[in-house]
């Protein structure tokens, strides 16, 4: 899941030759999960067509004040365009459209939609060298600059003009890296890096049969993305699981409880923030046999040997500035036996849930939980989508971890 996910964006093109490139930039922008709401000036449609950009946004294209609808005109908002989207992007944005911003020339729709704006403005010049680098454009660049809008840098390349300089406006691609980088140095957990434990260990009898637990991950990954939107650098070790991560996720899928612990140990020391809520399995068979055990061989008991306490080892090398989170799934004394894990195991605080609730728990895209905190304050939320508990925790980590 990418940061521009669920954002509305307002795309503003001008009349300069990159808006050939404009469909590209709607389609990174879908892409990457945003909504997309284009607004041209009438000499941009000697460029790119309406029609191809409606196409690609699968929305109507607005470049004037007013439209006719069975011969009745009908006034396009430029107040409610501005007050729509979460993001304002003006690329490419000519010479022309940049000395309107600044001036406040309200002469066709795109400007009026901006001067009524009131979210994030990226600005992505484009024009020839000279043009660029001429002190009344230059001076322009800098008072948008200092009234707090986002001005992109210009490539270096060849130009529609046949000269090699700096001035063209940057891929879509680089235009829409740029809004999601810009975006997530905005978020509470940038600079930050997480490590999330999540799903089940299986450990192996014989090659064939191995002793696990109904996880299904959703909790943790559920964790990982909101963590990824919050601006953090995740880490997700997972076990078997069918569930997939967003490509900015770092992730490692190991299968048994000593494959997690090894990946863990070696990453815990590098993570401002761990949250341990993979089901990993207590006991593992001592012994595994190398061939599948036939059915009619008789086996009355497995010998099981305790697996390495992943949760604990951490508590034990945990940092004074790390914030460490453990998951406690409990069917009886449940908040005892969780304020008792939170203790012994060196933790800042334990998520507690219970197989008692119904609708909470292993496989449920819903979880009811009470987090505890090391002052042994607890908080309890009430049924909601794990997505929804996600953000809940994060908040509270937020709150108790600088």
């Amino acid at each position: 899941m990418s940061v521009l996910s669920g954002k509305k964006v307002l795309l503003g093109i001008s009349g300069g030759i990159a808006a050939y490139k404009s469909p590209q930039i709607v389609r990174s922008l879908i892409s990457s999960g945003a909504e997309v709401q284009v607004i041209m000036t009438p000499a941009a449609k000697d460029f790119v067509t309406p029609l191809t950009l409606s196409t690609v946004s699968n929305r109507p294209v607005y470049d004037a004040f007013t439209e006719e609808s069975h011969d009745n005109p009908i006034w396009n908002d430029h107040v409610a365009f501005g007050k729509w989207a979460d993001i304002f992007l003006i690329a490419p944005a000519t010479s022309n459209t940049l000395s309107a911003m600044v001036h406040a020339k309200c002469n066709n729709l795109l400007i009026a939609t901006y001067l009524s704006s009131t979210c994030p403005v990226y600005i992505a010049p484009a024009m020839d060298l000279d043009m660029y680098a001429h002190p009344a454009n230059q001076q322009n660049i800098e008072q948008l600059k200092k009234i707090g809008k986002k001005v992109l840098p210009v490539g270096e390349g060849f130009l529609a003009s046949g000269l090699q300089g700096k001035g063209r406006m940057l891929e879509p691609e680089e235009i829409v890296s740029y809004l999601s980088e810009d975006i997530k140095a905005q978020q509470p957990l940038f600079g930050k890096k997480v490590m999330i434990t999540a799903g089940p260990t299986y450990e192996p009898i014989d090659p064939v049969r191995f002793i696990g637990n109904h996880s299904s991950g959703k909790m943790g990954f559920a964790l990982a993305e909101e963590a990824l939107q919050m601006g953090a650098e995740v880490i997700i070790i997972s076990g078997p699981t069918g569930l997939t991560a967003s490509a900015d996720i770092d992730r490692f899928n190991v299968t048994t409880a000593q494959e997690m612990y090894d990946r863990v140990i070696d990453l815990f020391k590098d993570v401002d923030i761990a949250i341990a809520a993979a089901a990993v399995a207590d006991f593992k068979p001592h012994k595994i046999e190398s061939q599948k055990i036939k059915k009619d061989r008789l086996m009355q008991s497995i010998t099981l040997a305790p697996t390495k306490d992943i949760l604990a080892e951490m508590g034990s090398r945990k940092r004074e500035n790390q914030y460490l989170l453990g998951f406690a799934l409990e069917t009886q004394d449940e908040h005892e036996n969780a304020l008792k894990k939170l203790r012994s195991k060196n933790l800042d605080a334990i998520v507690l849930n219970s197989l008692n609730d119904p609708g909470a728990g292993f496989s449920s895209d819903h979880n009811k939980i009470t987090l505890i905190h090391k002052n042994e304050k607890s908080i309890s939320f009430e049924l909601k989508p794990k997505t929804e508990v996600a953000k809940y925790i994060l908040s509270q980590i937020l709150t108790h971890h600088a």
